[in-house]
């Protein structure tokens, strides 16, 4: 991203914060209906000394338990279903059944199986991150060209573990890494739903709904939305980056900067 991009995205960030701070100012007035911009930034300083970190941390570990099983999951079964034919006729009713139900659906059930543990949170996270995983590993695994395969197979490749090694999971790799990049940002998302519900004792859900709202502190609330904002966006850079800069550069025709 060149200096001139990054300057644009800044001065768009500094005018809608003095905007903010505008009409929280002088046309709203009222700070528990929206709170200026500089009483959110007082508001970091003060969570930052009490319990930011904490919830920082428990919301970061649910997301990541949840994102471990949806990949652990995801993967393997959309690749099975991608590659074999027989497979897939078997699991797609299952996965069509379960896939249109939303993950907040499964909160009183995973207080249920896992009671108010972290791996209740852990398991609505899964929820929403496993069937965009599965559904793009299906995806690339089905879209494999025949020719690709042929090829491979001309080649010695004959067996269905080779042909996987070789030809198909590589091609299905940008489809798959589309797949984790969606999962993880409904997952985040889950992460606020889940702990919303109170399936945990802190978290940046947890403390947003169950504390902030209900002791009317609207500039620690926002607070943590904008928390969330900007780490869903540095997860989202670091995995693209990660993944352009390492996996995908034998694409033909891919231009990274």
């Amino acid at each position: 991203m060149s200096l001139r991009v990054k300057a644009r995205g800044l001065v768009s960030l500094a005018a809608a914060a003095a905007l903010w701070q505008v009409l929280a100012d002088f046309l709203v007035r009222n700070s528990f209906i929206l709170p200026s911009f500089l009483d959110v930034a007082k508001a970091y300083t003060r969570l930052a000394e009490t319990v930011l970190l904490q919830d920082l941390a428990v919301s970061l570990m649910h997301f990541a338990l949840g994102l471990a099983m949806g990949l652990m999951v995801g993967v393997p079964v959309g690749s099975l279903m991608g590659w074999s034919r027989i497979m897939d006729q078997i699991l797609d009713p299952l996965i069509e059944i379960l896939r249109p139900i939303p993950p907040i659906a499964w909160v009183p059930l995973a207080i249920v199986w896992f009671h108010l543990t972290h791996f209740s949170a852990g398991f609505i996270v899964f929820i929403g991150a496993v069937f965009p995983i599965l559904i793009n590993a299906y995806t690339g695994f089905r879209g494999v060209e025949k020719r690709f395969v042929e090829a491979a197979q001309v080649l010695g490749c004959l067996r269905d573990w080779d042909l996987v090694r070789a030809v198909a999971f590589p091609y299905a790799s940008p489809s798959i890494l589309a797949g984790v990049r969606i999962g993880m940002g409904v997952g985040w998302m889950c992460v606020v739903a889940a702990e919303i519900f109170g399936v945990s004792e802190s978290g940046l859900g947890f403390r947003i709904f169950q504390r902030f709202y209900y002791l009317h502190q609207t500039d620690n609330l926002i607070a943590y939305m904008i928390l969330l904002g900007l780490l869903a966006l540095l997860m989202d850079w670091g995995f693209r980056a990660l993944t352009e800069r390492m996996w995908l550069r034998w694409r033909v025709g891919a231009f990274i900067p």
